[in-house]
This record gives C-alpha cells, sequence and structure tokens, in this order.
C-alpha cells in the first residue's frame, strides 16, 4: 500500500477556495485512475500568465500604475492556479478581451503569488472579478455580478463603456471634411436644420444647441453623431430632405451608408425629438431614399462667432453733387 501523500493547502481559508482546491484534487485522483494524463501541471505556467496576448498579466509591482487612476475602463480577474472554475473561465476571459480590445482593458493577477493585491482588494475566493471605472482609486473597485461566459463578459463591459465615455459633439457642418467625419463614420448622423440668426437670436439658437447636446447624451450610448447648420446656408443639402419652405428648426436622421432618412414631424424639444430618436432606436420610423441616393457638396462656410445677428447696414451715399432741381422742360416744337 503507498504511503499518504499529504499535500499542503495554499490558497485562501474560505469554503470555497477550499472546495475548489478538493475538488481539482479529486479530479486529478479520477484521471490518474482512468490513465487520463494530467494536463493541469503542462497549463499551470500559462494559467499564472493568462497567456491570451489581449489579457494584461497584472502583478504587484504593476497594478497601482496600470490600474488605478487609469483613464481607461479595467476588469480585472483575481484567480489561482488551482482553481476549476478559473480554468474554466480562461477561455472566456481571453475571447472577451480580444473583443473588447481598444475599448476596456481586460487583466489577469494570480492571487496566490501576488498576495499584496489580493489582501487589499479583500479576495476572499477565486476568481473574483472587480470593475474599475476611469479614475478609480482603490476603494472605487466594483464586483462583476454578471455571467461568466465570454457574451456576458462583453456585454457588461460594452454597458459600462458606454456610461463612461463623453457625448458626441454638436457640431456645425461648416466644410466637406466636418460633415463627413461626423455622418461617414457611424451608424446614424442626425442632421438638424437652426434658424437664420436674424429670425433666431443667439440666446434663441444657444437653447436649441442645449436641446441637441442634452439628447445627444442621453443617446451616446447608440454612437450617432451629431451636425448643425442654419438655414439657407446648405441649401442643397436641405432640398434633398425636403426641408425648405416649411419653417425651421428641422431635424432628420441620416443612414449614410444606406443613404436613407427620415424626419422629425413633431415638436423640436427634448420630448418631441426623444420620442423621434427613440422610434428610430426600436425600428419603428419610416425611411426616405435619398434623391439620387447621393448627397451634395457641402459648402465651406465661416463657423458662427456665438454672438447675435446684425443686419447689414447700408452704405452713406454722397448726394451733394446731385442736381436735384427739377429738369428743364424741352423747348417745345411747333408744327
Amino acid at each position: 500500500m503507498k504511503p499518504v501523500e499529504i499535500k499542503s493547502f495554499e490558497g485562501p481559508r474560505t469554503a470555497r477556495a477550499m472546495a475548489d482546491s478538493l475538488i481539482n484534487e479529486l479530479q486529478k485522483t479520477i484521471n490518474a485512475k482512468l490513465g487520463v494524463s494530467d494536463s493541469s501541471k503542462s497549463s499551470s505556467s500559462s494559467d499564472k500568465k493568462s497567456s491570451g496576448k489581449h489579457v494584461i498579466e497584472l502583478t504587484d509591482s504593476n497594478f497601482e500604475d496600470l490600474v488605478l487612476y487609469s483613464k481607461d475602463i479595467w476588469l480585472v480577474e483575481f484567480f489561482a492556479p488551482w482553481c476549476g472554475h478559473c480554468k474554466a473561465l480562461k477561455p472566456h476571459w481571453e475571447r472577451a478581451a480580444l473583443e473588447l480590445a481598444g475599448k476596456v482593458k481586460v487583466g489577469a493577477l494570480d492571487a496566490t503569488v501576488h498576495q499584496m493585491m489580493s489582501s487589499r482588494f479583500n479576495i476572499k475566493g477565486f476568481p473574483t472579478i472587480k470593475y474599475f471605472a476611469p479614475g478609480s482609486s482603490a476603494k472605487d473597485a466594483e464586483d462583476y455580478v454578471g455571467g461568466r461566459t465570454s457574451d456576458d463578459i462583453v456585454q457588461y463591459a460594452l454597458n459600462k463603456f458606454a456610461e463612461n465615455m463623453p457625448a458626441p459633439e454638436v457640431v456645425e457642418a461648416v466644410s466637406q471634411e466636418v460633415f463627413d467625419k461626423a455622418c461617414k463614420e457611424n451608424q446614424l448622423c442626425i442632421i438638424a436644420v437652426l434658424p437664420h440668426i436674424l429670425d433666431c437670436q443667439s440666446s434663441c439658437r444657444n437653447n436649441y444647441l442645449k436641446v441637441l447636446k442634452e439628447l445627444a447624451e442621453k443617446f451616446k450610448r447608440n454612437m450617432w453623431n451629431w451636425v448643425w447648420t442654419e438655414a439657407n446656408k446648405q441649401t442643397k443639402l436641405e432640398e434633398v430632405f425636403g426641408i425648405g419652405g416649411f419653417g425651421y428648426p428641422a431635424l432628420v436622421a441620416l443612414n449614410y451608408r444606406k443613404m436613407k432618412f427620415t424626419m422629425l414631424k413633431g415638436s423640436f424639444d427634448v420630448s418631441g425629438i426623444q420620442e423621434f430618436l427613440k422610434g428610430i432606436s426600436y425600428g419603428r420610423s419610416q425611411t426616405i431614399p435619398l434623391k439620387g441616393a447621393e448627397l451634395p457638396k457641402i459648402l465651406n462656410a465661416e463657423p458662427w462667432d456665438g454672438k447675435d445677428g446684425e443686419m447689414p447696414v447700408a452704405e452713406d451715399i454722397d448726394v451733394s453733387d446731385v442736381d436735384l432741381d427739377e429738369e428743364e422742360k424741352p423747348e417745345r416744337i411747333e408744327l
């Protein structure tokens, strides 16, 4: 009879950690009885390092520099190499990191090696996932409470990304370049045509712009872009949308890729535009194809200076040399 092998338990003293360790050892014993090779040894090194190239390996020495007070969003997994649940999570974690690249940083820290950070965040079981918003301190870390599939992780992270990203800027269409940047790169482009400055002075215009900015904030998760122009400044653009002639302000949502648009028919205020945009989000809005399936060229224009408009002043005409006396009547010739 072989002597009993006694192994030391090196994990945290919690029921979950001890149960994970016991299950892991039992699995090894069962595999040995069945003649199945133990892959845990060969994989332990990669487990420690989270070998997925998009998963960032975190340590006691680099955690503060990379994660805390970062401008990025972070999801961090605290794991143990012997943890069965951690091994099950690993491929999902790596897949999520790949899908979130460029939006959310995804890291992993071996809590059995880097115990200072594990203790700092009071890690009691494995895996534990923490969410760090941009600029977070250690006390701001939040527990991840979602599912453990890559889809669950990605959806959670994208929701956090949308919450933290700034609202898109409401830009004035003063050139083709500005318009293209706003309307070509996103699914939808919201275009407002505001009254001429002489019909709606600075306070009036700023109120309209405030409405647009508020709605850009409300709908920022949709990642739409926002553009405005003054009435009669881009007349060809107004013509393709059928705007000119029925009053301002006016607003359309343009799908640049499909060359289709839908027009606001309700009130130009927060509630009216919000209902209009909700209808678009839910696919309830009727779209109209653009005439000729193309947009006209955007004319270069001077951006609004933020001031009231002024009526053009007529030039003074010097009339001192003008003879205002009644003209002499021509001599009458009798026939």
